[in-house]
């Protein structure tokens, strides 16, 4: 079964393309977009052993000039040095501004090789071939690129379009748990936010997700790269709406920063922890019940996942610290925090000047296990 989401954004527009077997179609399935039959694609190191011999293979077929370049995996590539290794390669490919990059990986190859692309020759056409639940669910979705400094995540970026999205789900089956665990964790943040009946449907299903069962992982992506293009439709640049899409996304850029980048904290286990803390946090400002973070967490932890902050491994920061790092957050306005938060589940709103006594409290006793 194969569905197609449209992103409609005027000339920018394009379609998330979702089913199984979407990579050894990847040729036909690009060639219309070619102006003359040439690629280039990024890609990292772990996705290349799995699933570049497909690739090359369905551009073969096609008769698709192509040359790859396999970065490092993890964060830490998403970095200045990363970023100038990227646009050398493509500046070596002689990659022109109507040729196609494609970006062939998670979040953060996507994000790297969307950044490359948007600033290369002021801004050249890419594909995105996410591998990851994390990037088929969100980040190959709405245009968001960037890379990450010592200041925070992803401070350093461009809104840039993608062509196309072929989000081939049979991909995730080579996934190890872990990932596939942590790229939920941006699949609960959609029910969260804005659709309490997919949120009921993740707490009856989401096992069998994890399990592998293809129609659930199918409907799963579906449904959130639907309510992700409904949103950047009506918000592209982030004036508004699509805020909302950075639900736990506060905690979670601290928790990242504090661990720096890297192994202990994946993002979308952040992103868990953190939609964990923002409705414990809206609960604690009188904006919905205790039942709702109850419920959040528990859903969390029957799915394995992180939940709490004593769940990350090593010490961490203090409160303070940790509201410092969220500081340096894109989400500050007028050197206001804003937070997103929820009413119910379902149910988040941009909070734009949380009370600072009320998240330390939340912090320390997260950090107390309190």
């Amino acid at each position: 079964m194969r569905v197609t989401v449209p992103v409609n954004l005027g000339e920018r527009s394009y379609e998330v393309r979702i089913g199984e077997g979407l990579l050894s179609r990847a040729g036909d399935e690009l060639t219309p977009f070619l102006r003359r039959k040439k690629v280039a694609i990024l890609t990292e190191e772990r996705v290349a052993a799995l699933h570049l011999p497909a690739l090359e293979a369905a551009l073969d077929a096609a008769g698709i000039a192509h040359a790859s370049l396999a970065l490092t995996p993890g964060e830490g590539t998403k970095s200045w040095a990363g970023l100038e290794q990227a646009c050398d390669f493509l500046l070596d490919q002689k990659i022109e501004r109507r040729d196609l990059v494609i970006a062939f990986g998670g979040g953060v190859i996507g994000d790297l090789a969307g950044f490359a692309s948007a600033i290369l020759r002021r801004g050249v056409r890419f594909a995105q071939i996410p591998t990851s639940l994390l990037a088929q669910v969100d980040s190959s979705v709405g245009g968001k690129t960037g890379i990450n400094t010592r200041h925070g995540k992803n401070l350093i970026g461009a809104f840039h379009q993608p062509t196309v999205v072929l989000a081939d789900t049979a991909l995730l089956g080579t996934l190890p748990a872990r990932d596939l665990l942590a790229g939920y964790g941006e699949v609960v943040k959609y029910g969260l936010l804005g659709d309490a009946a997919f949120f009921e449907r993740l707490e009856r299903d989401g096992p069998a997700l994890a399990r592998g069962d293809a129609a659930t992982r199918l409907y799963a992506v579906q449904r959130s790269v639907e309510m992700k293009a409904g949103i950047v439709e009506r918000d592209e640049t982030e004036q508004g709406e699509r805020a909302l899409l950075n639900l736990g996304h506060t905690f979670c850029h601290a928790l990242e920063a504090a661990t720096g980048y890297g192994e202990r904290l994946l993002h979308g286990e952040g992103v868990a922890i953190g939609c964990a803390l923002a409705f414990e946090l809206s609960a604690r400002l009188g904006l919905c019940s205790q039942e709702s973070p109850s419920r959040v967490r528990a859903h969390l932890k029957a799915m394995g996942m992180k939940t709490d902050l004593s769940d990350i491994e090593g010490d961490l920061p203090g409160a303070e610290a940790l509201l410092d790092l969220m500081g340096q957050d894109k989400k500050v306005v007028d050197g206001k925090l804003r937070f997103i938060l929820a009413r119910d589940i379902g149910g988040a709103f941009v909070a734009d000047d949380v009370p600072r006594e009320a998240v330390l409290s939340v912090l320390r006793d997260a950090l107390t296990g309190r």
